[in-house]
């Protein structure tokens, strides 16, 4: 993992799972706003809801942006 993604102010940042709100499928980062972090693939996966543009991933993060604000950035889709 690049270390330019780790947020130097904390040991917070880590991969996790997660579902999020997402209109494009092509995206690569996602502020903190529109992830709801789970326990497990499973709950992600329970949670998600293509119909609404809520998909289930593995994210990294979050980690703080050069702007200041918290993102999380993809590791892969869940399916």
């Amino acid at each position: 993992m690049k270390s330019s993604l780790l947020d130097p102010d904390s040991d917070l940042a880590r991969e996790c799972y997660a579902v999020i709100e997402a209109p494009s499928m092509k995206r690569k980062r996602f502020p903190e706003n529109c992830v709801t972090v789970m326990a497990s693939a499973e709950e992600a996966l329970a949670a998600a809801d293509h119909a609404r543009n809520i998909v289930a991933a593995v994210l990294f993060g979050p980690s703080r942006s050069s702007e200041g604000f918290r993102l999380f950035y993809l590791v892969r889709w869940l399916e």
